[in-house]
């Protein structure tokens, strides 16, 4: 038998217990009897791979969305699903577009939840993509707080020449971050002619999430883009309503 796969499942099991629950690593350490090096070092690798999330610095850890992702559940950040189902589905039906809610995890911003249009055409859009890359991930990120963007910037760089619409410089680059900062909403167009519109979602004046909407940019060109983008404004207001 392989002692670090026991440890890394009996990690799991525990995290998973009483799921909403973060558990610190001393917690986890302790209660499995764990070397708190060796527990340390599982846990970064898990992380790494997603399969735990780290919430804050103190917070502890929580299952991530690998784990969830292993039984198809949506059970990751599920009362963020919980509160936002309702509103996704009611914009999805006014705008006839499709609709999300994502996370931001690493360099990567993860869907909880999508609801598709009725279009026979339908946009494909990856589950877990590069931030830099979406418009969802790109608020989330600009929403951070100044030395979290900085620290974000500091460990995965900025974004590829593909991932933004100019030369990518470190000046420009926060300069119009704080701009869709103070807009409070982005939108981007990819090279695959997707547009994708999103806006913050705020826990306890922290942005935890995104709403975001996307579709074809023929469809978007023929529009009418201010009552488009005026409606998932009033969404996330709603959503951010429900977060309270």
């Amino acid at each position: 038998m392989i002692q670090v796969i026991h440890r890394a499942l009996d990690i799991l099991e525990f995290i998973g217990k009483d799921a909403d629950k973060p558990k610190t690593l001393s917690e986890i350490a302790n209660t499995l009897n764990l070397n708190a090096g060796t527990c340390a070092n599982i846990i970064k690798t898990m992380t790494s791979r997603r399969f735990v999330q780290k919430i804050d610095n103190k917070k502890g850890y929580i299952l991530g969305s690998a784990a969830f992702k292993l039984t198809g559940s949506d059970g990751y950040n599920k009362e963020l699903v919980s509160l936002t189902r309702q509103e996704l589905n009611a914009l999805t039906e006014t705008l006839n577009e499709n609709s999300e809610i994502t996370v931001l995890n690493n360099d990567l911003r993860i869907v909880l939840l999508r609801v598709f249009s009725s279009h026979d055409l339908q946009v494909r859009a990856a589950s877990e993509k590069r931030a830099y890359g979406t418009a969802s991930g790109i608020i989330m990120l600009a929403c951070l707080p100044d030395n979290d963007l900085k620290k974000f910037v500091n460990t995965y760089g900025l974004p590829d020449d593909d991932e933004w619409d100019s030369p990518v410089e470190e000046d420009s680059f926060y300069a119009e971050m704080a701009q869709i900062k103070k807009d409070n909403y982005a939108i981007r167009k990819t090279k695959d002619n997707i547009v994708g519109i999103a806006v913050p979602i705020f826990k306890d004046g922290m942005v935890i999430a995104a709403l975001g909407v996307y579709m074809p940019v023929f469809r978007y060109d023929t529009a009418n883009k201010k009552a488009t983008l005026n409606e998932i404004i009033k969404t996330g207001k709603l959503i951010n309503q429900n977060l309270k």
